[in-house]
Formats: C-alpha cells, sequence, structure tokens
C-alpha cells in the first residue's frame, strides 16, 4: 500500500523529535585526564610580574628563581613590587644609595616576619629586573641600596635561552 501525504508528514515529525542521548563517561574521562595533566604539569612554571618597558637580558641558568620581592627599572622608573618609587631621571649617580628605594625596602622588612637565625648572616631575598639597556652605575646603585637595606640575598632576572653547543658555529669566531 501506498502512504498518503500526510503519512508521509506523520512520519517525518516522529522522526525528526527523537530523543538523543548524550553519552557522559567519555566526557567525564577526557576531563579527568585533563585535570591531572594540568595539575602535574602547572608546578614547574615560575612567573614574574610582566613589564613591557623591561627587556631582561638572556642567560642558559637552568636555577629557578624563588617568590621575593621584586625590584623593576627600566629606562623611566625604579619600581618595587607594583608601587613606583622613583624616576631614573631624578637618581643622583654620583651618590652610593638611592634614598626612596632605602625607605621603601626598609618599610617592606618592618612589615614582614623577621628571618630565621640561619638566614640573618644571608639578608632578605630581593629579585632585580633590569632592563638590559640599564648602566651599571644605576644597577650597582639598586644593589648597594638593597644590601644597605638587609636584602642581601640579590638575584638578577634573566630570561633562559639554550645553552650553545662549544663545537657550534659561535665557538670558531
Amino acid at each position: 500500500m501506498k502512504a498518503t501525504i500526510g503519512g508521509k508528514l506523520k512520519g517525518r515529525k516522529t522522526r525528526r523529535h527523537k530523543e538523543t542521548k548524550l553519552n557522559l563517561v567519555s566526557l567525564m574521562d577526557i576531563f579527568t585526564i585533563l585535570v591531572f595533566f594540568l595539575l602535574v604539569n602547572s608546578s614547574d612554571v615560575e612567573v614574574l610580574q610582566a613589564d613591557k618597558t623591561i627587556t631582561l637580558p638572556e642567560s642558559t641558568s637552568t636555577q629557578k628563581p624563588e617568590t621575593t620581592t621584586v625590584v623593576r627599572v627600566n629606562g623611566d622608573q625604579l619600581i618595587v613590587g607594583n608601587r613606583m618609587i622613583a624616576k631614573v631621571a631624578d637618581i643622583p649617580s654620583n651618590g652610593d644609595q638611592i634614598e626612596p628605594l632605602l625607605n621603601e625596602l626598609k618599610y617592606l622588612a618592618s612589615r614582614a616576619e623577621p628571618l630565621p637565625e640561619d638566614k640573618v648572616a644571608l639578608g632578605r631575598p630581593v629579585t632585580i629586573l633590569g632592563d638590559e639597556e640599564v648602566p651599571y652605575a644605576l644597577l650597582k646603585q639598586i644593589m648597594n641600596t638593597c644590601a644597605a637595606a638587609d636584602y642581601r640575598d640579590i638575584d638578577l632576572a634573566v630570561t633562559q635561552t639554550s645553552p650553545q653547543d662549544p663545537a657550534g658555529p659561535a665557538a670558531g669566531q
């Protein structure tokens, strides 16, 4: 027997409104694997505050930095944490220390907990992010000021690069 037009339409409607089921087991497996992957791989990364005005020098060091007080210096400003301390143009080049930086570091040290006995000789840790174009004299002033404020455990931030092969083309030049 031939189906009528009305019968054909009714058959199409029932096919269109067929319920679909979502298989959640596969989806849960994928998300479980993703969570474990992210947990394992997230602990290896140490990210310092990015500053677009600072171009860090490159190094082949593999040692990871610790989280410390961060002093950033570019061509225009001297910044501790997220606070601008002084303009580079206003820093006298003939002094050993930078007074606004010294005051800020002493303030931060007074708010921090006391150093344990085994770390007193080493001093408080500080990381300096200096643009590669910053003059050495200014960098030396910053390090002297940090040492005067009891921040003697000084790290200089760099961009990590892969070590060059000593037998490569750079070795013969």
